[in-house]
């Protein structure tokens, strides 16, 4: 890694992403985070330059709904920057119904996996150019529960929001292997995490919807979003996971993933498909 790393994240303004620039700015990188709200993001940026001393901590404008704003954001991010050494993408949703994005996909289809695959293949050749460089995507245990449904990915015919969310971060998963697969020999790494549970407010929205006996039981399980931040942190800076690629992490250890995670078929597939929805 460079003396200085610099380090680009999705969706910093709050939770896990939030702690995650925090952590990485008191390590001297230069962090660039997304904020759909400039305000937002303003106020983030003084917090943690006041908290840290590091003056290179910077927000740019995106939505990660929108695959004309990340297209936007990529452009910005190369026309200020020449190298790019972690790419993080964090930003995610879990929403209660079903929604569609700016361009009119199924919410969670669209942030939590085609807003990465779109985001990534963008700044790839910038990763390339800059290797040793990271790729760092934030899944979720519950892709355990996912499966990827070809015949209706955008869950048109039938909306549960656990399946929904669970199937968007099986994709990512996917992506994330069959990346590395790509990438080999490349100096750039892909890794997935899955960062704890955490009472974020997407987590708490769907506290608010369960039985009060469950949602007592399972607050107890919640980790702050600052340990939520340690894997993503660890992959990130840790010489240890520096030749690692391809990997799902729990706790800052490497964990097997389910069957489902290595369908290499599945991962081209639905790679075909995600090129023509994002138009690359």
């Amino acid at each position: 890694m460079h003396t200085q790393s610099i380090v680009f994240i999705t969706g910093g303004t709050s939770g896990i992403g939030k702690e995650t620039v925090r952590a990485l700015a008191t390590t001297g990188a230069t962090v660039v985070f997304t904020a759909r709200d400039a305000k937002k993001g303003e106020a983030v940026q003084e917090e943690i330059t006041r908290e840290t001393g590091n003056s290179t901590v910077t927000f740019l404008i995106g939505d990660l709904s929108s695959f004309a704003s990340i297209r936007a954001v990529a452009e910005e991010f190369k026309k200020r920057y020449s190298r790019l050494d972690v790419l993080i993408n964090n930003a995610g949703v879990l929403p209660q119904e079903r929604q569609e994005s700016k361009d009119g996909i199924e919410l969670n289809l669209a942030v939590n996996y085609l807003a990465p695959f779109l985001l990534t293949n963008l700044l790839l050749p910038v990763l390339k150019q800059s290797a040793p460089s990271r790729i760092i995507n934030v899944s979720s245990s519950m892709y355990t529960e996912g499966e990827i449904r070809f015949d209706d990915l955008e869950s048109k015919k039938s909306f549960t929001k656990y399946s929904a969310y669970a199937q968007s971060k099986l994709a990512l998963l996917l992506f994330t292997k069959k990346l590395a697969r790509d990438l080999k020999g490349s100096g750039v790494t892909v890794n997935a995490l899955h960062p704890g549970v955490i009472g974020t407010e997407i987590t708490m929205q769907n506290v608010r919807t369960m039985n009060p006996l469950v949602a007592f039981i399972f607050k107890r399980t919640f980790i702050s979003p600052a340990q939520g931040a340690e894997t993503s942190v660890y992959l990130a800076t840790s010489p240890d996971v520096a030749n690692i690629s391809g990997e799902y992490f729990e706790k800052k250890k490497s964990v097997s993933s389910a069957p489902q995670a290595n369908d290499m078929d599945v991962a081209e597939k639905l790679e075909t498909i995600a090129k023509t929805k994002v138009l690359l």
